[in-house]
């Protein structure tokens, strides 16, 4: 089934696992992410950036989880990922998108509060989940880079949940965004705090630099959404690199791509093994 963000959620904490939110980079990956899936016997979030949604065509992305979700009997969810735009947010609720992730970290406090209250307004009206975000994940994502993260505030986070009725909090915990020849320290003493304190389902960004011998501490520990990027779009595009490489130009282009995605494949399958918590 095609579902929002919230019913996903909602499983994974009655039955206590993370569900593996994964970041399309382009629209060869997604069925490919979809069949892991459903392989795996399990439930993906498929995410995209503004910058990938505008590329590829929002309403293509919703077509195909759509399609792919009924077709495969595989529950999936197509989110939009660090949207800092109420254009965009607005654009993809309206052609399909189940969920969305405003993104105010950046902003004063209050007025981060303020426009997510515009999105989760919006969102909720038409069945769509939101995300939202205290505290800061530091590295590059997008082009974009933030030298340092900012741990969450547990106080803050819980004044932000008390006036906005967001679905998942995403949370700095020592994560980072690109982050993938090393593997981050989480700050274990803040996770469980926050978990102690906060009921609504809480969200890792930068999974690719998170040890997987971590997993399940952290799906103990409140972790419902887990983002994985990076390392997608590092296996696709060594891969690409070496059948590209040695490709010859008439060669058609599906048979240097698809091994490509049979990698992407390979990597979502592994994690939502790791996230199912057995």
């Amino acid at each position: 089934m095609y579902k929002n963000l919230k019913s996903m959620l909602d499983e994974a904490e009655k039955l206590d696992y993370t569900v593996g939110a994964f970041n399309a980079h382009n629209l060869e990956m997604v069925p490919d992410m979809i069949r892991a899936a459903r392989d795996a016997g399990a439930p993906i979030i498929i995410q995209t950036s503004e910058s990938t949604a505008k590329y590829v065509g929002m309403k293509n992305f919703v077509a195909i989880c759509k399609m792919m979700a009924e077709d495969l009997l595989v529950d999936v969810d197509l989110h939009l990922d660090h949207a800092k735009s109420f254009d965009n947010i607005k654009e993809a609720i309206d052609v399909g998108y189940s969920s969305v992730m405003f993104d105010g970290s950046a902003l004063p406090f209050r007025e981060n509060m303020e426009r997510s209250l515009r999105v989760t307004d919006y969102a909720h009206k038409n069945n769509v989940s939101v995300e939202c975000e205290i505290g800061t994940i530091g590295g590059t994502e997008e082009g974009i880079t933030v030298a340092e993260g900012v741990y969450t505030d547990p106080k803050q986070a819980l004044e932000f949940l008390n006036n906005v009725p967001v679905d998942a909090l995403a949370v700095g915990v020592g994560t980072h965004h690109g982050q993938f020849e090393s593997k981050t320290k989480l700050n274990w003493e803040l996770i469980e705090e926050l978990h102690s304190k906060i009921s609504t389902p809480l969200v890792i960004h930068g999974g690719t630099g998170v040890n997987e011998d971590d997993y399940h501490r952290l799906t103990e520990n409140g972790i419902r959404k887990f983002n994985v990027g990076t390392e997608l779009l590092v296996a696709w595009t060594r891969t690409a690199k070496k059948y590209f490489n040695e490709t010859e130009v008439n060669n058609s282009l599906r048979n240097n791509i698809m091994p490509c995605n049979k990698e992407v494949y390979e990597v979502v399958k592994h994690k939502i093994g790791l996230f199912l918590n057995k």
